[in-house]
């Protein structure tokens, strides 16, 4: 993913709000978000190159999502996918803290990893404030930086999103959010060392592009008594929408 804004609110009737976008070149072959065939209650997209994933939620209540950091620097030799810590993840019975402990923070290129398990709602870095840190009650927000950063498209969907929960807005709202394809204002960019008109591209909310954009825009409603609801709305190049899916289930843990 390149941009999530969630609220976290426990002890409330919808505790967890995901609205995402998923930013990645066009031709890099990917699935869908469905139920995966090696892993039956795991629903999400499937890198088909990597085989990890960017986005997923079990039916044994557990989500997780990641985004990739912004950083010059070439990826290490011989290091993992990064979606594989968020399959991996949906995978396991750990507590995210425990999860967390076997993660070899130096051998993975920049991300950030949200991990919920049903109760604990934790977040993984390993570039700025690296660790897991708890995520504190409230609406935020992450794209390829800290979380919460002052970038632009950050503020944006974190407002956003605050306004969709405190009206109780559904799946189809919350993807509409997502689908802003405003630029920020070039005095308000990040300096991230791509320089300002790649700055200027990935600004927006939605990236619209012939060969890099937003591929799939993702939303999750998570209550709590133990209902699913997760959609995702699918694009080509231009931002050409292409397909949206909708499914619900309940929470069956083991």
């Amino acid at each position: 993913m390149c941009l999530i804004a969630f609220a976290w609110q426990p002890g409330q009737a919808c505790p967890l709000v995901v609205a995402a976008n998923r930013d990645e070149f066009h031709d890099r072959p990917a699935a869908g978000m469905a139920w995966w065939d090696d892993a039956p209650d795991i629903l999400g997209g499937r890198d088909l190159r990597a085989g990890g994933t960017w986005l997923g939620a079990s039916r044994r209540g557990r989500f997780a999502a990641l985004t990739n950091y912004r950083e010059m620097q070439q990826t290490p030799d011989g290091a993992p996918s990064r979606g594989d810590l968020v399959a991996g993840f949906l995978r396991s019975d750990q507590s995210p803290e425990l999860y967390a402990e076997q993660v070899d923070l130096d051998r993975y290129a920049g991300f950030s990893l949200l991990m919920f398990d049903g109760q604990n709602f934790c977040f993984l870095a390993n570039r700025e404030a690296a660790g897991l840190h708890q995520i504190e009650p409230g609406a935020h927000a992450l794209s390829n930086g800290a979380l919460d950063s002052p970038w632009p498209k950050v503020q944006r969907a974190r407002d956003a999103l605050d306004q969709l929960v405190q009206s109780n807005e559904g799946a189809t709202a919350l993807l509409d959010m997502m689908g802003q394809t405003a630029p920020a204002a070039d005095a308000a960019l990040p300096d991230t060392g791509v320089g300002i008109e790649l700055e200027r591209f990935l600004s927006p909310m939605f990236i619209q592009g012939d060969q890099y954009g937003t591929r799939a825009s993702t939303a999750l409603r998570w209550f709590a008594d133990g209902r699913v609801e997760m959609a995702e709305r699918s694009f080509g190049s231009g931002g050409v929408t292409l397909g949206e899916s909708l499914v619900e289930f309940t929470v069956t843990r083991p």
